[in-house]
């Protein structure tokens, strides 16, 4: 498979993984709980703070990232030369930063943050990502090696704009959003499991079904079975035994299918379907044969979307601007706003009612805008977390989500509420724990490098239990002012019994051969513990 290469790739392939866990401190809460997040800060940072509660559980990612454009005037600096980028590329790359053309910046900007997106997304999930022709062909190319090839779905043009004012050569009048899968379903596909005679659907993303036209169904002849429509009873190709002659009852005239094409199905379920009056000849019953299909067998299998994302369906930018000028009570406070109803559509396609969506370009808040949307309409309960790194992730971000909650000019309000973050100090410092973090996040933290899935405080009475993972106990015997030791001592307050025991402390006084007779394993807690032993003295 072809690759991209540019200045600084080597140190950027696997930055992801060195990124540091930090937390996110919370700062208010607006309209009550609900699940919902926005995080102010560095989306690298808090794209890997979100992995031990969200790794591998969201269900639909939009991004809208600079299309860098070598446009210096925008909010969000498009050209990726905002302070937070340099302040990175210069510590992550190096000197090399220096020579890094704008296509460089970009690409090393943009890869540890799909890698971690990626580790996010749900096996059924599927990345939405808006771009235009600056960095389309680069960002397909990163994509296929994170993503892998296979799961490319497609790259779906967007109408962003139906003026032809000032166009003078060529009017652009589109954009793309890039389309991956986390698995695509290539077919419906079953795998067996190893310890019982019983099948199971692997979990792939797959495109929802879009609502059918009923506009486009009549009754004309009082059918019981109800409304209707006639579809093509001939389809692409020659296949011999599809190529059969019919003849109208009502004329006795001959049809066989036209040229380079074959009937829909074999003379024996034509027979079917005629005696079945599900085939008609025409408005007059002169014509050649049609399939009669109905709308209520065509509203359980919905239809297939199309890629073309219409101005009619979906918004213009023309249309997100004048929007967020309403909101904002006519003031120009962001250049490059999303229609609502382009990230709607999306969501329409890609989640269900209780699905997470992430957007760690989060800009003026559309995702939000149009999940609180969603949920108005069809009475779901899809979360949100938004990212943005800039300084109007409160003033703007934040602020549109709860005017759009609360209601703005008259348009009703949504309902809804969310929760505010800062990304804050990092969990370990030098290869130990931070201990100015809170035990509970310490806690998460460890839990989610043993079990790469979300901590769930367990009911009980020993502060050190974190739960049961694999029929392993997993304990986490930690004390901020003290030393904390694995002996006869602490195995007593053990309650909950287990097939294997997996016990974090500073010191282990156990011998090996009794650790070895109960299926305890010792782990020392990443911690200096210089000053604890002072204090015993």
């Amino acid at each position: 498979m072809p690759t991209l290469n540019w200045i600084g790739k080597d140190k950027v392939v696997n930055h992801a993984n060195a990124v540091p866990f930090h937390v996110l401190e919370h700062k208010y809460n607006f309209g009550g709980e609900s699940g919902n997040k926005i995080i102010h800060g560095d989306n690298l940072l808090a794209l890997k703070s979100l992995l031990p509660e969200y790794e591998g559980r969201i269900k639909c990612i939009y991004i809208d990232p600079p299309y860098n454009t070598g446009n210096e005037g925008w909010i969000y600096n498009d050209k990726v030369n905002s302070p937070q980028i340099k302040k990175w590329l210069g510590e992550v790359v190096g000197r090399e930063g220096e020579d890094l053309s704008r296509h460089d910046k970009w690409l090393g900007m943009m890869y540890p943050r799909l890698k971690l997106l990626k580790k996010l997304l749900a096996d059924d999930g599927a990345i939405f990502i808006s771009i235009d022709d600056n960095e389309q062909a680069n960002l397909k190319l990163i994509c296929d090696e994170i993503f892998g090839a296979q799961n490319f779905i497609a790259s779906l043009p967007w109408q962003s704009r139906q003026s032809l004012q000032n166009d003078t050569d060529l009017s652009i009048n589109h954009e793309f959003i890039v389309v991956y899968a986390k698995k695509r379903r290539m077919k419906d596909r079953r795998l067996k499991t190893s310890n019982a005679n019983r099948w199971y659907t692997i979990k792939e993303f797959a495109f929802n079904p879009l609502p059918i036209d009923a506009t486009k169904f009549s009754n004309p002849d009082n059918d019981p079975r109800g409304a209707w429509k006639a579809d093509p009873f001939d389809a692409p190709n020659v296949r011999p035994n599809l190529t059969y002659p019919i003849t109208n009852p009502n004329t006795g005239e001959e049809f066989l299918p036209p040229d380079g094409r074959h009937w829909r199905v074999e003379p024996e379920k034509f027979a079917t379907l005629f005696a079945d009056g599900r085939i008609i000849f025409g408005k007059t019953g002169k014509a050649k044969p049609q399939l009669k299909v109905f709308l209520s067998e065509q509203q359980e299998l919905g239809s297939v979307p199309n890629s073309w994302l219409d101005a009619n369906d979906c918004g213009t930018a023309t249309e997100a601007t004048k929007l967020l000028q309403t909101i904002f009570g006519d003031k120009n406070i962001f250049d490059t706003p999303k229609p609502p109803r382009l990230v709607e559509k999306i969501l329409q396609l890609a989640t269900d009612k209780n699905s997470i969506v992430l957007d760690s370009f989060a800009g003026s808040g559309t995702t939000a805008h149009a999940v609180l949307n969603l949920n108005a309409q069809d009475g779901g309960n899809r979360k949100f977390i938004l990212v943005e790194m800039e300084d109007y992730a409160e003033t703007i971000t934040a602020e549109r989500v709860r005017r759009v909650i609360q209601g703005y000019g008259q348009t009703a309000g949504t309902g809804g509420s969310f929760d505010f973050y800062e990304v804050s100090e990092p969990l370990m410092i030098q290869g130990n724990l931070n201990e100015n973090i809170d035990v509970e996040k310490i806690h998460a933290y460890m839990w989610y490098t043993e079990t790469l899935s979300p901590y769930k405080k367990p009911s009980s009475n020993n502060p050190a239990y974190l739960g049961d993972f694999n029929n392993t106990a997993i304990y986490f015997h930690y004390d901020r002012d003290q030393r904390t030791i694995l002996d006869a001592t602490f195995l007593r307050t053990i309650e909950q019994r287990a097939d294997r025991y997996l016990i974090y402390a500073d010191e282990c006084g156990l011998d090996e051969e009794f650790m070895l007779r109960n299926s305890i394993t010792f782990k020392k807690i990443p911690r200096d513990i210089k000053r604890l032993w002072s204090d015993d003295l």
